[in-house]
């Protein structure tokens, strides 16, 4: 019985020495005999450490999870998933629209042509948008807020580049236009305009008339030239955001519309190599109208708009020219080869969260403490440390004795651990997914068959019974599962192993006579890769190599660890296929994952999907306002990527975590009562959502030990 006690208090054991010799941490039991300080701080793991700890540059999830303590957006999402002022306390959101005004003689009389007709003409716009709402022609009238009349320019564009390479350069005379400024964003303007106007007013071909080039174009070139340099129509939405003011960076330097001008423009400045890029190519300006307002217009239509400024603000006294100028000559480096990805801020962050940034020791720990100066109060617990523990096993005994306060549990014991009296669980369906994705530069991944045979050949279904346990569902595409914008109706890739070799005969492969599988004499073969730390990934790995081997594929499996997994291999294109995982936000838009001019190093394309169909579509839902427009793009783009199989579709994973019953919600009522609650997950299952307001207490409350 002894020896039965001493085998199962063996691996506790060891954890505890190997804590001992980096970092050193008191359990719940020394909690208890007077040490306070332990129940001020939360404590977890991660299975790999991050990477670089600059908003703008980081493209994993265990980056990521540092940098939302750290920094903070201008904008997020509420607990009802509606958008919220954080830096920003209030926005605006309008529409410029302008329009070039015809100089044709087709155009009918009773359309106005000349400056006096059309200003006459949007002095009356309301009423008779008014009417024909009323006639139910319309479902809703614009507002126009201002007209403005802009007499017709000439100007010159120099070294234009037109589709076809040729560089040209251009006398335009562009005619009169109108601007008008909508109260709100409506995609559809220009239509309800022509049917005011009782006319096709828009759809007007001959604007080339208006450019003259210093080379000869052909028609079709000029044509292409005239839309681009005078388009007919264009839409430019409009976001002003009101900042806080008194806010400050963790340094002490106050925050103001500076920092979030710095922040555009270093993503968009192409040495910083930033993945977030794709989110800010639609704007046009983003401007500082005063120390605390800014100003975002838009080149387009762009749904995303608002979204996207959730990225965390950047501090421009620490990054900006100068800054990187004055490190780069402390550190002995040529300041013209020295970018913000070369700063030691990325592993010494300065942000304005809720948590300041103290020390990384790579591959051990990363440790934060709470920002006593946060705009919207202080954090309850007093310090966060992100312990680096790449084994689950390893993380499951350190919770249990009480190193670890959360714990994510593992599929096997979801049953068991739920019912445990100790802990708190929660539980939902993840925001993304897991794939198996392949180089489509590589032979032999370049052909449609090819990824479609290797998909065929997983029993996936079997997957998700023996290594989820049956915590997970069969997925088919890109798209948030529980959203409308996934497409339901897709069927899964069928495990058919026949047909899987049906369709590698029409691709040219032929099994030789050791069973492998051959093309013009070469073999089959490549190497399948993935992070450590995740045992299920690492089991997919092994599942999926038998199943190929027995279709006659040579597959050998590697694991890295995750900072040189992301860093050495993905984000360098340097791989055959990878296991991996999207997490996922609301948003409907894929184009850093799925837009062909997003496969270049350091995209989040890295396995070189290129379809023009899909970019179409991409582009399309970016630009669209209306839901049920935006849902059907996103079926038919789900259709084409399901169909390319650029990934096998693996899973969605069903999560649980666990908590120890003695963490709570700490808040203080009006009338300065200490009020206890118990953590409720939001709409989408993020419990953490109240992570500011968590508390230790010394026991469990009795409505925790109620349940």
């Amino acid at each position: 019985m002894l020896i039965k006690r001493i085998l199962v208090l063996a691996p506790v054991l060891i954890v505890f020495l190997l804590l001992q010799s980096y970092f050193w941490v008191p359990t719940y039991e020394q909690q208890s005999k007077g040490n306070p300080e332990r129940l001020t701080t939360f404590i977890q793991a991660s299975i790999g450490d991050a990477s670089i700890l600059n908003p703008i540059l980081s493209s994993d999830s265990a980056s990521s999870e540092i940098e939302n303590l750290v920094f903070e957006g201008l904008v997020d999402r509420d607990k009802d998933l509606s958008f919220r002022g954080r830096l920003a306390r209030s926005w605006q959101e309008f529409e410029y629209v302008d329009f070039y005004i015809r100089q044709d003689i087709s155009v009918p009389d009773r359309v106005p042509k000349n400056k006096k007709e059309w200003l006459h003409f949007f002095d009356h716009f309301q009423e008779k948008c008014q009417q024909m709402e009323n006639q139910q022609k319309f479902e809703k009238c614009p507002q126009i807020k201002k007209v403005v009349w802009i007499p017709k320019k000439d100007f010159k564009v120099d070294k234009f580049q037109v589709k076809t390479d040729k560089v040209i350069n251009l006398e335009v005379q562009a005619p009169p236009r109108i601007r008008l400024r909508l109260g709100s964003v409506d995609q559809f303007f220009f239509d309800r305009l022509e049917q005011v106007l009782d006319y096709d007013y828009f759809h007007y071909q001959a604007w080339s008339r208006f450019v003259h080039a210093d080379q000869d174009l052909t028609s079709k070139e000029l044509e292409s030239v005239a839309k681009e340099i005078l388009p007919p129509v264009s839409h430019n939405p409009v976001l002003i955001f009101h900042l806080r003011q008194g806010v400050k960076f963790h340094d002490g330097h106050k925050f103001d519309a500076g920092d979030v001008v710095f922040t555009y423009k270093s993503i968009m400045n192409p040495d910083n190599l930033s993945p977030r890029i794709a989110d800010y190519k639609p704007i046009k300006e983003v401007k500082a109208v005063d120390k605390h307002t800014v100003k975002v217009v838009y080149k387009r239509l762009y749904s995303p708009a608002l979204a996207s400024w959730s990225i965390g603000i950047l501090p421009e006294h620490l990054l900006n020219k100068e800054a990187l100028k004055s490190e780069a000559k402390s550190k002995g480096q040529d300041p013209n080869d020295f970018t913000m990805r070369d700063s030691s801020f990325n592993r010494n962050p300065i942000g304005c969260g809720p948590f300041r940034f103290m020390e990384w020791e790579s591959g051990e720990y990363i440790s934060l403490t709470r920002f006593l100066n946060y705009w919207n109060g202080p954090a309850n617990y007093k310090r966060c440390v992100i312990r680096i523990v790449p084994d689950l096993l390893t993380q499951e005994m350190e919770f249990y004795v009480g190193t670890l306060d959360s714990y994510s549990v593992q599929p096997h014991q979801v049953e068991r651990l739920k019912k445990d009296e100790r802990f708190q669980s929660f539980s939902g369906t993840s925001f993304g997914y897991t794939y198996i994705g392949y180089n489509m530069r590589r032979r032999p991944f370049k052909d449609k068959r090819v990824r479609q045979a290797l998909s065929m050949a997983l029993d996936i279904d079997q997957i998700i019974e023996y290594l989820l346990y049956g915590q997970g569902e069969r997925i088919t595409g890109p798209f948030v599962v529980q959203s409308d914008y996934y497409n339901q109706k897709i069927k899964p890739m069928p495990y058919d192993p026949d047909k899987s070799l049906e369709l590698l005969r029409q691709a040219g492969w032929r099994k030789n006579d050791q069973g492998w599988l051959v093309k013009d004499g070469k073999r089959m073969q490549f190497t399948l890769i993935t992070n450590t730390g995740n045992d299920i990934r690492k089991s997919v790995l092994a599942v999926v190599q038998d199943a190929w081997k027995r279709l006659g594929v040579d597959v050998r499996t590697d694991t890295l660890e995750w900072s040189v997994f992301i860093q050495e291999r993905v984000n360098k294109l340097d791989f055959d296929a990878v296991v991996l995982g999207w997490v996922m936000g609301l948003e409907p838009d894929l184009y850093q994952i799925w837009h062909s001019s997003q496969t270049e190093p350091y995209g989040l394309n890295f396995v070189g999907f290129k379809n023009k169909e899909a970019d179409r579509l991409i582009c399309r839902i970016r630009r669209e306002y209306d839901h049920e427009q935006q849902v059907e793009y996103c079926h038919r783009l789900h259709r084409i990527i399901a169909a390319e199989q650029p990934y096998t579709f693996l899973f969605v994973r069903r999560w649980t975590a666990v908590l120890d019953r003695k963490i709570v919600i700490k808040e203080v009522d009006e009338e300065g009562n200490v009020v206890y609650k118990k953590i409720r997950p939001t709409k989408t299952g993020d419990y953490r959502f109240y992570f500011n307001k968590w508390i230790k207490l010394p026991q469990s409350p009795e409505f925790a030990l109620n349940g």
